[in-house]
């Protein structure tokens, strides 16, 4: 059974799939930092110094303080059941550019694929051996100059 296990896991598209795992999650990690560090503040302040993040709705208030609490910190450090949709808006943002960014990527390899993967074109004439005129290439004999032609 370790045998079969060993042949399994070092399959070519198992270890495909485990790198492709690790750099998605290293890449997801990336467009996070890319959304709430790069994308997110320009946007706040164009709407007015606004941070997304700290869009919140207090649900019930917490029994350490009462509110209004002025940051999401605050309302988790006084146990408040809040509805975070500041960082639900992030987050939509954030799929976003990973699936657009996927989607070029798949996009991308796709092309490349097909060009590799194009069949040479399956000649359907060749020229006479006598005349140099087009032929079928199934034709046994040239239909200008009458000669007779093999088969190639």
């Amino acid at each position: 059974m370790l045998k079969e296990f060993k042949e399994f896991a070092l399959k070519g598209n198992v270890l495909d799939m485990a790198v492709g795992i690790i750099i998605g999650a290293a890449f997801g990690t990336i467009v996070k930092s890319l959304v709430s560090d790069v994308i997110m503040p320009p946007i706040g302040l164009l709407l007015g110094n606004v941070d997304f993040s700290e869009f919140f709705i207090v649900l019930k208030e917490g029994a350490k303080a009462a509110g209004p609490y002025a940051t999401l910190k605050d309302a988790a450090a006084a146990g408040a059941v809040t509805l975070n949709y500041g960082v639900f808006i992030n987050n939509i943002v954030s799929f976003v550019i990973v699936a657009f960014s996927v989607f070029m990527l798949v996009k991308s390899f796709q092309k490349l694929k097909r060009k590799e993967e194009a069949p040479a074109p399956v000649p359907t004439t060749k020229d006479c051996p006598y005349c140099k005129s087009k032929i079928a290439i199934d034709a046994t004999r040239c239909a200008y100059c009458t000669s007779e032609v093999s088969k190639v």
